[in-house]
């Protein structure tokens, strides 16, 4: 048996949990150099800190990550790769090519714990049973970690234009059935607008939307019925989202990763 002694320390604490998912958040960096505490010292007070998920593994409950988010893991836990056959890597490779995933995402099984890669991106657990067995449909590149029993599919745009001019691509992963989910945003969690939907319309100027219930229908339109409506109004064209479900939304624009922030200015490689 093994037990984590110090999961809580002066400089990191456990900030949420869902389920098996943890959250441990570095309120300060205590591993600096005397060039580098400055920068560490104000990132630390505008919340840019380094986060690690850390999931309990047992007999109910495995966990599949993103390829290389592994840090560390003790006790009886070991990895799988999930592949089937030819045919199934196949479809992994392309599902991870469309929606710019790791193609083959490790499953990990046993009795124990893993804990991920630090990142300077904040993290956000979603209990996938929440949104209902529609499930949630995810933006490109969010996916960090799930639990093994939520059912991974690639969903495709209902109509060209939604993917050509809404920014948000072709296609997607949905998210659905029961688990936590871990994704990485840019934007905290608190800071997300969340708006539930009635049989009514949401409409978005950019892609600022972060996830959304799989049901709604996700168009791309102009804001005013004619062309010369929308020039005046020089708002141009929005995105739609329309049916009963929920969105999660950024209240800002993301022009740079958190990650690659960081890391300019801390000189760090993660």
């Amino acid at each position: 048996m093994m037990r984590i002694v110090n999961v809580e320390t002066s400089c990191r604490k456990l900030v949420k949990t869902v389920g098996n998912f943890h959250i441990l958040e570095y309120t300060h960096d205590a591993s600096v150099s005397p060039t580098s505490a400055v920068n560490e010292y104000f990132m630390g007070k505008m919340n840019v800190r380094r986060r690690q998920v850390l999931i309990e593994i047992d007999k109910d409950h495995s966990a599949v990550i993103q390829a290389g988010a592994m840090q560390w893991m003790g006790g009886h836990v070991e990895a799988t790769t999930g592949v089937k056959g030819i045919g199934d890597l196949f479809g992994k490779a392309l599902k991870g090519a469309v929606t710019k995933e790791s193609a083959v995402k490790p499953e990990y099984i046993g009795d124990g714990y893993l804990v991920l890669e630090p990142t300077y991106k904040h993290i956000i657990l979603q209990d996938i049973s929440s949104w209902g067995p529609v499930g949630m449909t995810i933006e490109d590149g969010m996916f960090l970690a799930c639990d093994s029993r939520v059912k991974r599919d690639i969903v495709t745009r209902k109509n060209l234009s939604s993917a050509v001019l809404g920014g948000e691509g072709l296609f997607n992963m949905s998210l659905r059935g029961n688990g936590v989910v871990a994704l990485e945003s840019n934007v905290p969690e608190e800071e997300l607008i969340e708006i539930e939907l009635e049989n009514d319309e949401l409409k978005i100027d950019g892609n600022m939307a972060m996830c959304w219930s799989s049901n709604l229908d996700f168009t791309v339109e102009r804001t005013t019925k004619t062309l010369v409506g929308s020039a005046v109004s020089g708002e141009g064209l929005v995105n739609v989202y329309r049916g009963t479900g929920r969105v999660l939304m950024s209240p800002v624009a993301s022009t740079l990763s958190m990650q690659t922030a960081a890391n300019s200015i801390s000189g760090t490689t993660k």
